[in-house]
This record gives C-alpha cells, structure tokens and sequence, in this order.
C-alpha cells in the first residue's frame, strides 16, 4: 500500500468511528431530574441538606430488632455483617469494610431513630437524646480527625 493513501483510510476510519460513538451504546433511557432528585442525597458537614424528621434510640431500638438484628446481631455487636457497637475505632484507613444496605428501605425518621440508637449504643449520645437536622451535625464522632482529604485543592 502506498504511503499517500493513509491518511484517507484513517480520516475514513476516523469519521465512521464517530459516528458510532455518537449513537451510544443503547443502554437504557435518559433519567428524568425528578428521578434523580429523591435519590441525590448530598448532606454537608454542617447538616445542610438533611431531611425533616427525628428519632431517639428507644425508637431506634424498636426498629433495630425489627430489621436490623438478623443481619448485625443483637444490639448490633454483629452477626452475619459487621458489627455496628463496640469495636475498634476505624484507624485500617480508607479500605475499612463499611456496612450501608438496601438503600432507601427506611423512611427519614426510622434513618434518624436508628442512627440515636446506635449512637447511644456506642456511648456518643445519652439514651434520652434525639437525633434531627439540628442534633445530628452536633455529634463529635471519635474518628473526626482520621480522615484523609483526597482532594484538598477542591474544598
């Protein structure tokens, strides 16, 4: 093959590939902004972004034995997944095994009880405390200064 043609055949390559990226791969449909929405849970440190609601660990406790014992143990000191009390603090690094499952199967006041629960459960808050968008950004968690900014030029 001569030299001189190449670069039509790679123009002609060039052109025919794009508009194959173009198409797309045909992977399903475009998402909606009101499907993202109740799925775009982004919370800052300071509490903005949190849901209206609440809960204390008696109701928290209620709920752990109701849906969450089988898997994390009785009064969370684990089970067939990790435990939620007790414990070493997290000090393995970024690689500690975490825990979140079933996504969106509690309601924002059962996520606020269990979160007084287990926060009580591990000495953090006193059993009579509640946990809301107020309180909830207040609690000072014992790992608070063991986390490594990925991307500190982006804060």
């Amino acid at each position: 093959m001569s030299t001189h043609k190449l670069p039509a055949i790679v123009l002609a390559l060039g052109l025919g590939s794009g508009a194959a990226f173009a198409a797309g791969p045909n992977l399903g449909t475009p998402i909606e902004p009101g499907e993202i929405a109740p799925w775009d849970i982004s919370i800052q440190p300071d509490g903005t972004g949190l849901p209206m609601g609440g809960g204390t660990p008696a109701q928290g406790a209620r709920i752990f034995a109701q849906k969450c014992a089988l898997c994390h143990g009785e009064n969370g000191k684990g089970g067939p997944f990790a435990a939620l009390v007790g414990g070493a603090p997290l000090a393995s690094g970024i690689d500690t095994p975490k825990t979140r499952q079933q996504p969106r199967s509690l309601t924002d006041n059962e996520v606020y009880a269990l979160t007084a629960y287990i926060l009580a459960e591990n000495k953090l808050i006193g059993e009579n405390d509640s946990m809301n968008p107020e309180t909830l950004p207040k609690v000072r968690m014992p790992n608070r200064d063991g986390f490594i900014i990925r991307f500190p030029d982006k804060i």
